[in-house]
């Protein structure tokens, strides 16, 4: 579905990635690894078209993105980014009705179809009881629910999620996790997760892009790249995969 070509990029001559190829196929979950500042974020944002690679290409089932619209690309992909300032004061209903702008354009009314999806994505989020509060007078954590609960509504083919769990206590995060894997699977929607927790990405992601010094350092199964020799090399931790005993789902001890 998705497809990075040989991707460069750079800030005021500061060159932050550097020969990026990646494929994602649909019904897949990766995860995008690395230290901060290797470029996560910022590849994140070159695979949904917001930012413009230095040299090289993304291409969106046979397509160069830049050749797209927004509509058609938001038709497509959806990129949840980290919540830092964002406080509009709209209500969370209002929200993630402009999650249905490229199916239906700023000013078009909301059909019955619209209303239904937000009313669903709302109880699949945890967010039904916080329908009518504006997103001013939320936490962190429900901010982010938020955000993520209304690309959810787009409808996408492939999410892009960049550290959703930071604000999150662990009940959302294992809850936002479980969902995300399960729309994986029924939807057969593609899933990029940029994420520093490494027993997270062990846990929900079959597959990890490492990045390190601003390429990519390795790419496969969890049990092939979580080796000791790269969490020492690109983490600068002594750690171990493991298969926890009560779900035999991959597990991080850290010495």
């Amino acid at each position: 579905m998705l497809k990075l070509h040989q991707l460069d990029f750079g800030y005021n001559n500061h060159p932050i990635l550097h020969n990026i190829s990646l494929e994602i196929k649909a019904g897949q979950i990766v995860a995008l690894l690395g230290a901060n500042g290797v470029g996560k974020s910022t590849l994140l944002r070159m695979m949904n078209g917001t930012l413009k690679p230095g040299s090289g290409w993304v291409e969106l089932n046979g397509q160069n993105l830049q050749h797209l619209s927004t509509r058609q690309m938001a038709r497509q992909i959806a990129l949840v980014e980290q919540v830092s300032k964002l406080a509009w004061p709209y209500t969370v209903t209002q929200i993630l009705k402009l999650g249905r702008f490229p199916h239906r354009g700023w000013f078009a009314p909301y059909n019955p179809q619209d209303v239904a999806i937000v009313e669903q994505v709302l109880q699949q989020t945890d967010l039904w009881e916080l329908r009518q509060r504006p997103l001013n007078k939320l936490s962190a954590g429900e901010r982010q629910r938020v955000l993520v609960a209304r690309a959810l509504v787009q409808q996408p083919k492939i999410l892009l999620l960049d550290e959703p769990s930071s604000n999150l206590d662990i009940h959302h995060q294992l809850k936002l996790l479980n969902f995300v894997r399960s729309l994986a699977a029924e939807q057969n929607l593609a899933v990029v997760i940029a994420i520093h927790d490494l027993a997270l990405a062990a846990r929900y992601c079959p597959r990890l892009v490492v990045l390190h010094q601003g390429r990519i350092h390795a790419d496969g199964p969890t049990e092939a790249v979580l080796n000791p020799t790269l969490l020492k090399e690109v983490f600068g931790v002594q750690a171990q995969l493991y298969r926890d005993p009560f779900h035999q789902q991959w597990a991080l001890s850290v010495v």
